[in-house]
């Protein structure tokens, strides 16, 4: 059999990963014990393995993670941090997203909110949801161009058709009636419909404070707080560290 106008063909139909796994099986003299279906089969496996892990890729370079590395694989769990081991592998299955729960993490600065929300993100990306993460400034700057040149409401379904939106630096600065109102728009969108985790080096008893409007601070916690997990970090920071921050 000639195999180079097969191979030729399979990387024309971009099935470059079969390819390779038949070229690996002609290699192999082992192989020529295994029966055609088991052969085909290992073919099959090695092209949806590749497309999965491009998919995740793919994901993971949307959602535009701000630690790359952050997994929750790699996220330290002692005592005294207070994170509970079995909450994270709870979140880590991924239910939340699909019951549009939310998940605050608040703590002070350095204890590792963004590891684990970024972790919670990566894990997201490899169960095949649509992930993006914000710093909630650059959210509110993005919304306040978005109604100067009439994007918003292109903006407002493009955060909606994202499964887990991570917004980061909650309660950093002062915050304007305006910016309040649009945070309010974003929330009332995905309340019920979509995921949200929120990370802050502010205690989320003093949220309300922080929302300019009562009546739209209101609106905003009771779409956050009522249905949402809440990781409270302690502990020194980690960036008095060397080695790379990690909760």
């Amino acid at each position: 059999m000639l195999t180079t106008p097969t191979l030729d063909k399979l990387r024309a139909l971009k099935l470059d990963a079969l390819a390779d796994a038949f070229c690996e099986q002609q290699r192999n003299p082992h192989v020529a014990a295994l029966s055609f279906e088991e052969r085909l089969g290992l073919l099959v496996d090695a092209q949806h393995l590749a497309l999965h892990n491009k998919r995740i890729a793919r994901a993971q370079r949307e959602a535009k993670l701000r630690i790359h590395s952050a997994s929750l694989a790699a996220i330290d769990a002692p005592e005294k941090r207070n994170l509970d081991r079995a909450l994270l592998a709870q979140l880590g299955s991924g239910a939340y997203i699909r019951e549009h729960l939310c998940v605050l993490i608040t703590g002070a600065t350095g204890t590792g909110k963004t590891f684990v929300a970024c972790a919670l993100g990566d894990q997201a990306c490899t169960q095949g949801f649509r992930v993006l993460y914000l710093r909630l400034p650059r959210l509110l700057e993005e919304l306040h161009l978005a109604r100067a040149d009439g994007t918003y409401p292109r903006l407002l379904a493009r955060l909606l058709r994202t499964d887990l939106l991570i917004l980061d630096d909650w309660g950093l600065g002062s915050l304007g009636e305006a910016q309040s109102r649009d945070l309010l728009e974003v929330l009332e969108d995905r309340e019920g419909r979509r995921a949200t985790v929120v990370a802050s080096q502010l205690p989320v008893e003093h949220w309300h404070k922080w929302l300019a409007d009562p009546t739209v601070a209101d609106a905003i916690l009771d779409r956050l707080v009522h249905r949402s997990y809440r990781l409270v970090l302690k502990g020194p920071s980690k960036r008095k560290d060397a080695k790379p921050i990690t909760p």
